[in-house]
């Protein structure tokens, strides 16, 4: 540890944002510039504990004393190669991971924790304008296919392992972009799409071949795949949102987030989306249903189309703003209030809402929502919904998103057309990533359900090691990289 004092000498402290009124004009990055000697600074903050919690706190297991160590040494590229020991995007994760690591931080019990995912990104934005992030090919190949069906993190992860390991990838894409979620789920004042195609040139450059416009079980045959290839990871995804099953659900207005958050991303990157219904909050009083990232994100595109009003609910009761006693190093069930919210946005918890009432065209005008109350059952421990009479409230709507989460993969076309198992919960069914058809493989989100895109990056990888060793009669050279182990390049 260089500065054993520097979490006594220097605060938490992070880039500023862009004042709301200019950043509510534009889909750029949220933040203001960072001097790096304050990034320095906070890496200082970090204790080099004995037993690092982050490394459990973080589903890759980033070596992030070491790197924070580096930092405060001014060493970027051993910083830059320790950090993509384990991380194959941190320039993603930097932006858009929630930070389990920073949870787990031992600072984090009586003080604001190391400031780990600004100092992740400023790693790697470094690496870039440094030269140190460039295409680095096998230095031969092992003659076998793989293809990877979806290009979100876990099938970008698993891509770049594998052909690491010396096989030739293609990844298979259903839209006209790669980048699954982070291309068109994400907004861009979050991640900007300049940052995934910076991270798909060097991996095309390294060898990964990408194909668009390709859904897999529609215009190209499942049979080619399991033809033509050693073998098919499939990261396609949990895409199936959970709906509301309510009167006046068919109304006009009444769009998952995902349909709204997919075309608005289109309209940034200047794609013609003139054959799509127009799905635009503008002069509009808007309402998001679910609380989490996702409903945050269509707050923040919602007051950036100029929306009238913008509300949030959220059936579950408010969290509280405080970390409950005892619970570190796990992850803090709090309040969490998002840079959208602080643009315009109205927050309400613990309604249901019961009914969506239309016009005289069928178009919503309002949804009707009920308070509930979460009451304990003291005999079995968990939680019971009761709605309380007399608090029923109309709230003027002309565009509702519902933004509650996703249920499972799509079943129909590839899933149904390869036979392949699934769990109790709709996902597919692997041991070691393996399915039931021997040569298939899943990750990610298609695989443990709907989850962090650190959890899918660590999906890929470890995917890609179990193909690997599928391939290899049962030995990988990837296993010394998931262990942590170094590699500085040349």
């Amino acid at each position: 540890m260089a500065d054993p004092k520097g979490f006594l000498t220097h605060d938490r402290s992070l880039p500023e944002l862009r004042p709301v009124q200019e950043r509510k004009k534009d889909y750029k990055e949220l933040y203001q510039e960072f001097p790096p000697e304050k990034t320095i600074a906070q890496a200082s903050r970090c204790m080099d504990c004995g037993v690092p919690f982050c490394h459990n706190g973080c589903p890759l297991g980033n070596i992030i004393p070491e790197f924070n160590d580096a930092v405060y040494e001014e060493d970027w590229r051993t910083a830059y190669d320790i950090l993509s020991s384990t991380n194959n995007f941190p320039e993603f994760t930097g932006r858009i991971c929630p930070a389990p690591c920073e949870s787990a931080c031992v600072l984090g019990i009586n003080q604001p924790p190391v400031a780990i995912e600004h100092i992740e990104k400023s790693i790697a934005e470094v690496a870039y304008e440094r030269g140190y992030v460039r295409p680095n090919p096998p230095t031969s190949r092992t003659g076998k296919q793989v293809a990877v069906v979806g290009s979100g993190p876990a099938g970008l992860a698993a891509a770049d392992q594998l052909n690491r390991a010396g096989h030739t990838v293609t990844v298979f894409e259903r839209d006209d972009a790669i980048g699954g979620l982070l291309r068109y789920g994400i907004p861009d004042f979050k991640l900007e799409k300049s940052v995934i195609d910076r991270r798909l040139a060097v991996m095309e450059a390294a060898g990964v071949r990408f194909q668009t416009n390709a859904n897999v079980g529609e215009n190209i045959p499942v049979g080619r795949l399991l033809a033509d290839y050693a073998a098919v990871v499939l990261c396609g995804g949990s895409t199936i949102p959970r709906d509301l099953p309510i009167p006046g659900r068919d109304s006009k207005g009444v769009h998952f987030a995902m349909e709204f958050l997919k075309q608005n991303n289109k309209r940034v990157a200047g794609k013609d989306v003139s054959s799509e219904l127009p799905l635009l909050a503008t002069g509009k009083n808007v309402i998001v249903i679910g609380g989490g990232d996702t409903g945050a994100d269509c707050v923040g595109t919602s007051n950036r189309q100029g929306a009238a009003s913008v509300t949030q609910i959220e059936i579950m009761s408010k969290p509280p703003t405080e970390r409950a006693e005892n619970n570190w190093p796990n992850w803090p069930m709090i309040l969490r209030t998002s840079t959208s919210h602080e643009e315009g946005c109205e927050r309400e918890w613990a309604l249901m809402t019961k009914e969506i009432i239309k016009d005289e065209h069928g178009a919503i005008k309002a949804i009707r929502t009920v308070r509930v109350l979460w009451d304990k059952d003291p005999e079995t421990g968990r939680f019971n919904m009761v709605p309380q009479e007399g608090t029923e409230k109309d709230w003027p709507c002309e565009l509702l998103l519902l933004a509650a989460g996703f249920l499972h993969p799509q079943k129909q076309g590839l899933l149904e057309q390869l036979g392949i198992g699934l769990d109790g919960r709709g996902n597919v069914l692997a041991n070691n990533y393996q399915t039931t058809v021997p040569k298939i493989f899943a990750a990610g989100d298609m695989r443990r359900g709907q989850s962090l895109v650190v959890w899918a990056i660590s999906e890929g990888r470890e995917a890609a090691k179990s193909v690997d060793a599928f391939l290899e009669e049962g030995e990988s050279v990837l296993e010394a990289r998931d262990q942590g182990k170094l590699v500085v390049n040349a």
